[in-house]
Formats: structure tokens, C-alpha cells, sequence
């Protein structure tokens, strides 16, 4: 492997302190230490507003935002050259002066139903207890099982975990990927199809987020950029961006390389699930973020509009 001239010395790397988020940073680590063995890779922990207010679903404190500013304050304070985020929890809109300079491998993109008693959805008696951070998954929970009672779950993976066991909820709803990324996969009972929970734009995928200008930090991470799930990244996020995607739409995008094809789908919905509107595209790869806009000016033809109109109002 050629070394770049402009081998770096030092890297730093910020991240939030949950477990999972410091996986994420240590995963980053590891792969550039393995491209820059001489450099010293170091991780600066920090927790972010998102960590700290617990009690409140995400769409009443200002959204995805809340898990990422304090780390992006430290990239421009010069603490830190990077930061490594579970995409999903990226906003939709990049703030100025940063870039998503890097998109790596995703793993395992679906929803997990995670039980202590029940194998399954549909398994779930009338009155049980299901808890979910996500109001896109409160939807898609209320359009096809309106008997079972949903209710807010927030805090880290542990957290939720310790908090199916105490008995608080009959079953949660996570991201796959953080429980196989923690070594946790034995407590996934049913991973959740597509077809079944539609998953959030980038879920997932990691994200690595630099200052806009620095081209010798973005040199020195694109060996760590996976070109085929960046193309079903940019098109999800586009879709949820051009539809005002955030923590206050129950909005869902996944897109996936299919012989050579780029095949999205999406929904928006109302938050008890009665009122969804799907839709899906086929493109070219190099498309992806015009067919992520294409898949949202259908749903506004279908009625997203007026849907969108009603949540902003609520």
C-alpha cells in the first residue's frame, strides 16, 4: 500500500461516551491506525445535550441535532480533525462549514424486535407494552398493530436494554446494527424486514464528519468510504430531506443496489399510523440523490404535502 506524502502524525477522533458511539470511534480507530501505523490515532469522549436530557422524546428538544454540536465544536476549536456518527442520528441538513466526508460499510440496516417473553410482533397480546425512541417506528406500529400500547423509550442501548429487563416494557424496538456492533446479536428475537419496518434514511451506515476545509483530513479518510452504500445513503437522506425530514416525521427511506440498479423506497406518515403514504423508484446509482428527490416530489403528488402541513402544525 502507498503511504500518502502528507501521512498524518496525529488524529483525532470525537465521539460521544455511550458504548455504542465509542465502538463506532474505536472501529474508525483501528482502520486508520491499520492505514497509518505511525500516526498516533487518539478518541476524545464527550457527551453531547442528546445524552444528557433523558426524559423527552427527541422531537420535543430539537432533534438529531442535539447528539452531534458539542462534537462539532471541538473540530472547530481544533480538538479534534473528525467525528464518527451512526448516521441515522445525522441531521438531514449538514450545518455550514461541515461535510460528510465519508460514508463507511454499512451493516445491518433493519429494525430488531428485542423480548423477553415474545418471539414476535405478532406475538404481542392486546395492551402490551412496546417501547421506541422513533416516532417513524411508532407509526408504522400503529398502522398494523393498533391494539398493542406504544410509549417512549429513550436513554443509550444499555439503558433501553436495562430497561426491557426491569420489566417496563414487554418488548423494544432497536437498530440492529448497534446490537450486533455490541456483540448483543443473541438478544435480537426477529429482525424486522423491510417490508415490516420500513428503517430510517442511513440506519446502519457511519457517517464521518470533518470542517468543510480541511482536505487533508478528507485525503487521509477515503480509503474508509464504501462507494456502493454511500449511493443508498445520499438517496436516502435525499428523500428525507426534500420532504423536511427530521425527528418530527414519521418518515421512512431504505435503498438498496440491485443488479446494478439503485431501488428506493420511502414513506411519510401521521403518527398513529393512520394516514401512510409509500412509494418506490429504480435508478442508476450515479442518481442517487435526484432519485431520492424524484421518490419525494411522488409522495407530495400522493398527498405528502398536506401531511407534512398537518405535522408542522401540530
Amino acid at each position: 500500500m502507498n503511504t500518502p506524502l502528507s501521512a498524518p502524525s496525529r488524529i483525532v477522533i470525537a465521539s460521544r461516551e455511550s458504548r455504542l458511539a465509542m465502538w463506532q470511534a474505536q472501529h474508525v480507530q483501528a482502520r486508520l491506525q491499520a492505514l497509518y501505523p505511525e500516526a498516533a490515532i487518539e478518541i476524545l469522549g464527550m457527551t453531547t445535550k442528546g445524552d444528557q436530557i433523558l426524559d423527552r422524546p427527541l422531537s420535543q428538544i430539537g432533534g438529531k441535532g442535539l447528539f452531534i454540536k458539542e462534537l462539532e465544536v471541538a473540530m472547530q476549536e481544533g480538538r479534534a480533525d473528525l467525528a464518527v456518527h451512526s448516521l441515522k442520528d445525522v441531521p438531514m441538513e449538514m450545518p455550514d462549514g461541515f461535510s460528510l466526508a465519508a460514508i463507511a460499510t454499512r451493516e445491518n440496516p433493519c429494525d430488531a424486535f428485542v423480548s423477553n417473553r415474545f418471539e414476535g410482533l405478532e406475538a404481542l397480546p392486546a395492551g402490551a407494552v412496546v417501547g421506541t425512541s422513533s416516532l417513524r417506528r411508532e407509526a408504522i406500529l400503529r398502522a398494523r398493530f393498533p391494539h398493542l400500547k406504544i410509549e417512549a423509550l429513550r436513554g443509550n442501548l444499555d439503558t433501553r436494554l436495562r430497561k426491557l429487563d426491569e420489566g417496563q416494557y414487554d418488548a423494544i424496538i432497536l437498530a440492529a446494527a448497534g446490537l450486533i456492533r455490541l456483540g448483543l446479536k443473541e438478544r435480537i428475537r426477529a429482525v424486522l424486514t423491510p417490508e415490516q419496518s420500513l428503517p430510517a434514511p442511513g440506519q446502519g451506515a457511519l457517517g464521518i464528519e470533518i470542517l468543510a476545509g480541511r482536505a487533508d483530513v478528507a485525503a487521509w479518510i477515503s480509503p474508509l468510504h464504501d462507494v456502493a452504500t454511500a449511493h443508498c445513503v445520499r438517496s436516502e437522506r435525499a428523500f428525507s430531506r426534500a420532504l423536511g425530514g427530521s425527528c418530527q416525521v414519521p418518515l421512512g427511506g431504505y435503498a438498496l443496489l440491485e443488479a446494478g440498479k439503485l431501488w428506493l423506497r420511502g414513506f411519510v406518515a401521521s403518527p398513529d399510523g393512520k394516514q401512510m403514504i409509500s412509494d418506490e423508484l429504480a435508478g442508476e446509482p450515479e442518481n442517487d440523490e435526484t432519485l431520492g428527490r424524484q421518490l419525494a416530489d411522488r409522495l407530495r403528488e400522493r398527498g405528502a404535502d398536506a401531511l407534512l402541513a398537518c405535522l408542522a402544525g401540530r
